[in-house]
């Protein structure tokens, strides 16, 4: 049975629609926890396809100083993984969440009770940036008979063939990475990049969203037209953060009206 994110977003891309996943750390807001469903409705209402929702972590490695810091408020609050799951069994979203965690906190939370408490929420796709393609039997049977897309990375130095082996059988979505390094380095892309992404959507049956470092209009409006949509989280945390809804709606109703 096809996954509930694979199926709307594809929908989206069918539409010629572009896909708009902002990113927010959990936790990061003036109310903590109790925030996560103010800010879950206002990125819906403004257009999300699906919302990214990061799990804080001490050791946040493929985050740049933005989403570390947001992570350093989320931990200060007293934010952990079962609060957050526990939080997100009482908020009803419209549009599919994403949770991006790494693996160790899933691990100690103990990863079939991880797949069965998120259940019963709107959580359809699992980002886990730290854990390579050859542990991904970690979590797959748990997965497997559940509504939870795990979702591959693709990077710039990911050859032909381990793309092919990393996305076969893929679900939700393929986030290809626009950078080399970590969240948040904007505007210093590659040559190359809009060819690699052309060539990755031809060869995806599903959606492939460009993400890491796309932060403005100009960005939005360019890997739409090389890609099936986009993910911003630096600049969407970043504006949170600083109180500026306006700059999120903003890039949003770009993202919204993209017509392919």
């Amino acid at each position: 049975m096809t996954k509930t994110l694979t199926q709307q977003l594809q929908a989206i891309k069918e539409a010629k629609k572009g896909i708009f996943v902002p990113y927010i750390m959990a936790g990061d807001h003036e109310d903590g926890l109790a925030g996560l469903a103010d800010t879950v409705t206002f990125l819906a209402e403004n257009g999300a396809s699906a919302i990214e929702v990061g799990i804080p972590w001490s050791d946040p490695v493929a985050d740049g100083p933005v989403i570390e810091l947001a992570g350093q408020r989320s931990l200060a609050k007293g934010t952990s993984l079962t609060a957050v799951i526990e939080t997100l069994q009482r908020i009803d979203s419209p549009v599919p969440l994403v949770i991006m965690s790494y693996i160790n906190p899933i691990y100690q939370y103990g990863i079939e009770r991880f797949v069965a408490d998120l259940a019963s929420t709107d959580v359809k796709g699992l980002i886990v940036p730290d854990l390579p393609f050859e542990m991904s039997d970690l979590l797959r049977p748990a997965l497997a008979d559940s509504d939870i897309a795990l979702v591959p990375l693709v990077s710039l130095t990911t050859g032909v063939q381990r793309q092919k082996t990393i996305t076969e059988g893929a679900e939700g979505f393929i986030y290809a990475v626009a950078v080399n390094g970590v969240t948040g380095k904007s505007g210093n892309y590659r040559d190359g990049l809009d060819e690699h992404l052309k060539r990755l959507v031809d060869e995806m049956t599903i959606p492939v969203l460009t993400g890491f470092g796309v932060s403005t209009p100009e960005d939005i409006v360019r890997f739409n037209r090389v890609s099936d949509g986009v993910i911003i989280g630096t600049k969407i945390v970043k504006s949170l953060h600083e109180g500026d809804k306006q700059t999120v709606a903003d890039l949003a109703q770009v993202a919204s009206q993209i017509e392919k």
